[in-house]
């Protein structure tokens, strides 16, 4: 479990990823090098990581949430083999081994995986996001910040029409391996200047194509229970239920998708109790149904 001064970083960093620790420690009351002293402990027992991701959706990419069931010898390594593509992002091992989910990002509604999968599989679907109402990146179980001090860390943006340069994409699969990554290491990384490497990630994190996201492990923060959620509700009433699903603290992935569910969500919680307790009590009205699988193993995160 993290102290009170580390979910304070924690929380400022999904705020901003790359924030100086200068700057950190200004908001927080703080010095630079107790932030980034903590900082390192939290990375180095892999409570957190900085991320730099493609925000494909920007680019007209399609976004799709694909669920398999497959026989249990078979579960972890192909949930293994899901986490090596690129185009992959939260890949969980479900169910005892017998389903996996995940998330895929794809240039065309004709570069599903689908095909590519082992005769194993027994079953699979994919739905199509429609519309996000919580992302790791905003899940509220990390907030602790007050509003003065969020306002302090917010990042500017600037939407607008980018085009990516091959130098762009090497440096975004550069963040994506370590988001504070400095802006000496990229360039030399990249093969680029230093003053290139800065004025580009600037700009594409303004324009929203580059997001710097902190990717947090619940069960250091006590939540040990994780499941996914398949929930159907009156059609007109999506947007409403799935507004109330990100007020919630346990919820840190809400979406509506096309399918007969129409939102799935991935909700953490203290243990399995809390799980029932969330189930029975929290997740509100006009909710019709509720399909859950607990998370055995998450294979992939960001």
């Amino acid at each position: 479990m993290v102290e009170s001064i580390d979910r304070q970083i924690v929380h400022a960093l999904q705020i901003d990823g790359r924030a100086p620790f200068a700057r950190v420690a200004e908001v927080l009351g703080v010095s630079e090098h107790t932030v980034a002293r903590r900082y390192r402990k939290l990375r180095e027992a892999k409570a957190i990581r900085v991320v730099g991701a493609l925000n494909g959706i920007l680019l007209g990419h399609h976004a799709w949430t694909i669920r398999l069931r497959c026989t249990p010898d078979v579960g972890a390594p192909l949930a293994a083999a899901l986490a090596k593509r690129k185009d992959t992002h939260w890949v969980h091992l479900l169910s005892g081994g017998t389903e996996i989910s995940c998330y895929q990002q794809t240039e065309s509604d004709t570069e599903l995986l689908l095909d590519k999968l082992p005769r194993s599989v027994l079953d699979v679907s994919a739905q199509s996001v429609l519309r996000g109402f919580v992302a790791p990146s905003t899940w509220s179980g990390l907030a602790c910040l007050d509003d003065d001090q969020i306002e302090h860390l917010k990042p500017r943006v600037e939407p607008e029409q980018v085009e990516l340069t091959d130098s762009d994409h090497a440096l975004i699969d550069l963040l994506n391996k370590d988001g504070r990554m400095g802006y000496a290491e990229l360039a030399h990384r990249a093969g680029t200047s230093e003053s290139t490497a800065r004025r580009r990630v600037e700009h594409l994190r303004k324009a929203r194509v580059l997001d710097i996201q902190l990717d947090a492990d619940p069960k250091a923060f006590g939540y040990a229970a994780e499941a996914r959620l398949w929930m159907t509700a009156p059609p007109a009433k999506l947007a409403e239920v799935g507004a109330n699903l990100a007020t919630h603290p346990e919820v840190y992935f809400a979406a509506a998708t096309t399918g007969r569910a129409g939102l799935v969500a991935s909700v953490v919680c203290r243990d399995s109790l809390d799980l029932y307790r969330y189930l029975t009590e929290r997740i509100g009205p006009n909710v019709n149904e509720v399909e859950s699988a607990p998370v055995l193993r998450t294979v992939k995160r960001n």
